[in-house]
């Protein structure tokens, strides 16, 4: 099959496009016919190795963990997919090695769910790391619920669009930092948009004159630093960014595969609850050009990666 990889760390100069083994199919996994995959800060940041403290790396590596495609094949003890099913998951293993940019792939079920039927592919290969980032932030570290005031930084990026939507489907009121030229885009997401920089603390507090109920901070440095300072009494900090969030009494949240949250993104996506911004597209053999433009840090909404 055909994929990317990369033989040693590096930046985007060390990743090939070519031919590699198709992947052997476990008996609790599914052999994934990929249409497309997202790029996500994580797959540069682990190319780098950045991460090679903390997890195993195997090369040559294909990156990428997220992906929507349709199953081919299902291991010997698969009973939740069929061949023919189109899927999306977070495909991350407890070592780096066996990505989501190729033509196919081999994923645990524990990190699939249904794809959303009425998203694209690339649209849908964009929802799991980011859409799980945001759902397990609000509420398993937030716990936000009806009525909370939400203040999201950094709302209008990948994981920061998917949370705003998903606040304000548990309810939530958000108020979501922002560039300028992003306002019209959060209004229309449903936030309530403050721009960033000097006196921002200032312009929440005259949105929030009591406090916020919760800040989930996407962005770390001086965002988190001044975000205890716009809490309510009692209210909730986690940063996704910034572990210095642990000092501040609040929550660092490292998203985790989990089908059963995966499955309730798809269920809001089929609701109309919850849609995904694609900011770029590149094929399959252009992955280096879509991880540039992703490190560049600037993009609204998700890098897409199309391999079908």
């Amino acid at each position: 099959m055909k994929a990317i990889t990369y033989r040693t760390y590096g930046g985007p100069d060390v990743l090939e496009y070519g031919d590699v083994p198709n992947p052997k199919l476990g008996a609790d996994a599914v052999l994934i016919r990929v249409k497309a995959a997202s790029v996500n800060p994580v797959d540069w940041k682990i190319q780098a190795g950045y991460l090679d403290g903390i997890m195993d790396t195997v090369f040559p590596v294909i990156p990428g963990w997220d992906v929507a495609g349709v199953v081919e094949e299902t291991g010997a003890g698969v009973t939740e997919f069929a061949p023919g099913d189109e899927v999306i998951g977070y495909v991350r293993e407890d070592f780096v090695s066996r990505g989501t940019f190729a033509e196919y792939v081999a994923a645990p079920i524990r990190t699939l769910a249904r794809k959303p039927a009425g998203l694209t592919f690339e649209e849908a290969a964009g929802l799991p790391l980011a859409g799980l980032t945001a759902y397990q932030s609000l509420t398993r570290a937030l716990n936000v619920g009806s009525g909370d005031t939400v203040l999201v930084h950094a709302a209008a990026g990948g994981v920061g669009s998917l949370a705003v939507q998903i606040a304000r489907a548990l309810g939530a009121r958000v108020i979501g930092t922002a560039s300028d030229h992003n306002h019209d885009y959060l209004r229309g997401l449903g936030a309530e948009p403050v721009a960033y920089g000097e006196g921002l603390t200032d312009r929440v507090n005259a949105l929030a004159p009591q406090g916020v109920d919760a800040v989930l901070d996407l962005v770390g440095g001086e965002a988190l630093k001044i975000s205890p300072g716009l809490l309510a009494e009692g209210g909730r900090l986690a940063s996704v960014a910034d572990g210095a969030v642990l000092g501040l009494e609040g929550r660092y949240v490292f998203v985790r595969p989990d089908a059963e949250d995966l499955q309730a993104l798809t269920v809001l996506a089929e609701r109309g609850q919850l849609s995904v911004e694609v900011a770029a597209t590149f094929p399959l053999e252009q992955a280096a050009d879509a991880q540039l433009l992703n490190r560049e840090g600037h993009t609204r909404g998700k890098v897409i990666v199309s391999v079908a």
